[in-house]
């Protein structure tokens, strides 16, 4: 396909939730340093918490791990996940995410990352308030947003047959919201960031306008899961001259191959996620399921393998879009909507296109959705509740 040019402008506004998170594929690479983060001289003790607070603006907030505690009730608050906690923090509704740090980081680094995050502001991001230090650990501060992750707006346990995204300009809304989003983050955020945790658990469909917000913007630089440049992959091996200890995480269904083979992060690992995120809002299906039969085995089904078969079929696009759409789509919009997301999932990094000129195809396609819709008088605004059925 070919991608028109992007614009060299955008504008962008302020916004923000957490997901809980699903399960994920470690990857860990030694070195000749592994010391233990509690008697290194980062980030674990008060003193070095309290030296970053003072080299920081008002905003980000570097909170006391007093003032997380007592908000969580010493972490004895109902969970959103494993790792996250709502709470009240100086009167505004939040969510704290635990993250372990993955490598040793300069406190100048971090307090350069932390800052440089906080800044960021866009309609499809949640915001990043702040953060905490505690050990070997960052509890991140993020805004609160009412919502449900893109996966159970998807998929419904209680009821499979029902979902939220009931007609296709609601799909594509969200499509164009998470397509802008990453381009934002890659090209936009001043630091050329990764984001390295998309999946459709980590993005918040908005109960008051059912538009998409992409959560946890900044975890993996702030917990040192992203690669510096410095970084590089040799043989399927992380090297790198200074040796130090990196564990990068991944999702199953969601990682490229280059990313299964090295581990290593990058902006077109974030593109090939994003290519899933596509065709599971396309199809209705998870990025990756198993089937098991009586006789113990199983079958492993990817939305990436099923989305390929079905563009080589003829008439097989519409057979394979969420059949709970019952046919109200327009299939030509379909079909290149299809080619996006498998050109964002190809096997070469270097084929797959970049987020600016995906977010602008994108765009386009959501226009033309949306063109349709009013021609066809399907309703666009969409005021249901996203509370389970």
């Amino acid at each position: 396909m070919n991608y028109p040019q992007r614009s060299s402008s955008s504008n962008y506004e302020s916004s923000t939730s957490d997901v809980p998170v699903t399960e994920s594929r470690s990857y860990v690479y030694d070195s000749s340093r592994n010391k233990d983060w509690s008697k290194s001289s980062s980030i674990s003790s008060h003193a070095s918490l309290s030296s970053l607070k003072d080299t920081l603006p008002e905003n980000p907030h570097i909170y006391p791990i007093s003032e997380i505690s007592a908000a969580t009730s010493n972490f004895s608050t109902p969970k959103l996940s494993s790792s996250s906690w709502r709470c009240f923090i100086r009167d505004r509704d939040v969510v704290v995410f635990q993250r372990k740090f993955r490598r040793q980081m300069d406190l100048p680094e971090l307090r350069h990352r932390l800052a440089l995050i906080c800044r960021n502001h866009h309609s499809s991001l949640v915001k990043l308030l702040g953060a905490s230090i505690s050990g070997n650990y960052i509890y991140l501060v993020y805004d609160f947003v009412a919502g449900a992750s893109l996966a159970d707006c998807l998929r419904n346990r209680r009821n499979p047959s029902f979902t939220n995204l009931s007609t296709w300009a609601s799909r594509m809304q969200i499509a164009s919201d998470i397509a802008h989003g990453l381009d934002y983050i890659h090209n936009f955020s001043g630091f050329g960031f990764v984001h390295n945790h998309i999946k459709s658990s980590s993005i918040v469909v908005t109960e008051d306008s059912f538009s998409a917000k992409i959560c946890h913007f900044g975890t993996s630089d702030l917990c040192g899961e992203a690669v510096d440049a410095a970084e590089e992959v040799s043989g399927g091996r992380l090297t790198r001259s200074g040796s130090r200890r990196v564990r990068l995480e991944g999702t199953k269904g969601y990682m490229a191959p280059e990313f299964q083979a090295t581990g290593v992060a990058t902006q077109k690992t974030d593109v090939y996620a994003f290519g899933v995120v596509i065709l599971e809002l396309l199809s209705g299906d998870e990025a990756l399921r198993f089937e098991f039969n009586d006789d113990g085995s199983y079958r492993r089904t990817s939305v990436v393998e099923t989305a390929r078969v079905a563009a080589e079929e003829y008439g097989g696009a519409r057979k394979w879009v969420d059949k709970r759409l019952r046919d109200s789509f327009p299939m030509e919009v379909a079909d290149r909507m299809i080619r996006v997301g498998l050109e964002c999932v190809g096997d070469d990094p270097n084929e797959r296109p970049d987020m600016g000129r995906v977010s602008i195809e994108v765009s386009k396609l959501y226009l033309e959705s949306k063109k349709w819709a009013e021609k066809m008088g399907t309703d666009i605004d969409l005021s249901v509740s996203l509370a389970p059925r």
